[in-house]
């Protein structure tokens, strides 16, 4: 009963962070911050300020959900590898603590998107700058904690793949999403300049980075601490 229990917290936590996720980064995100652009980055944002506060508020619920996960998946995965599981465990917590530290540069920048007389004592091109600044610090912050993250599936993706309870095809989709988000924020921290090779990797990983962890999530959801029918 208390791995079923942790297996449905856990699938349950990971689904509800594909969907905010989606949301946060993939929709808001993406769509509020041009790149290269501060001027069009911080009309975006000014106005559409309560889609932004959104965002901060989905990341939010992304980081907690992590912590829910780190220790759901430990309950879970330490009959099959205590040692192990406990590693990943703690690996995952120190991604979410990297996160935390990410989302605060967003909430700078919220504050640098609303009024405040302090605000008059900048130029509008200055505020603009400074919100690029901090919208940068953001991603590279959580770009460093992505690569501790795919430390977190490697450990996750070699206990499922030798569990023998947990089918094969997601201990292999979880250890090639390790090595995406390892390969994809390595290079984008210490290679920046190579944008173009990047992208690439990008979409070679995309599919087990997106597949690998929410394939798990559903996987915990379904079948996840049931016992096997008997024939």
């Amino acid at each position: 009963m208390a791995e079923r229990k942790s297996a449905l917290t856990a699938g349950i936590s990971l689904i509800i962070m594909a969907l905010v996720s989606f949301f946060s980064y993939g929709f808001v995100h993406g769509s509020l911050v041009v790149k290269g652009d501060a001027g069009a980055t911080f009309n975006n944002i000014v106005t559409s300020n309560s889609l932004f506060k959104a965002e901060i508020v989905g990341w939010v619920i992304i980081l907690i959900s992590d912590i829910v996960v780190a220790w759901a998946l430990y309950i879970f995965l330490k009959p099959m590898n205590k040692n192990l599981s406990l590693l990943g465990a703690w690996l995952r917590l120190t991604y979410s603590a990297i996160l935390g530290m990410a989302i605060l540069n967003l909430i700078v920048v919220l504050h640098l998107s609303g009024p405040g007389t302090y605000l008059a004592l900048f130029q509008t091109e200055q505020i603009q700058s400074l919100m690029m600044l901090f919208l940068e610090a953001f991603e590279s912050i959580w770009s460093i904690g992505l690569i501790v993250f795919g430390g977190h599936l490697l450990i996750i993706g070699y206990v499922a793949l030798k569990s023998g309870s947990i089918p094969k095809v997601i201990g292999i989709l979880l250890l090639l999403a390790s090595i995406g988000y390892m390969v994809v924020h390595l290079s984008k921290t210490f290679l920046p300049q190579y944008d173009g090779a990047i992208a690439i990797l990008n979409l070679v990983f995309a599919i087990p980075m997106i597949a690998g962890e929410l394939g798990f999530g559903i996987w915990l959801l379904l079948r996840g601490g049931k016992l096997p029918k008997s024939a």
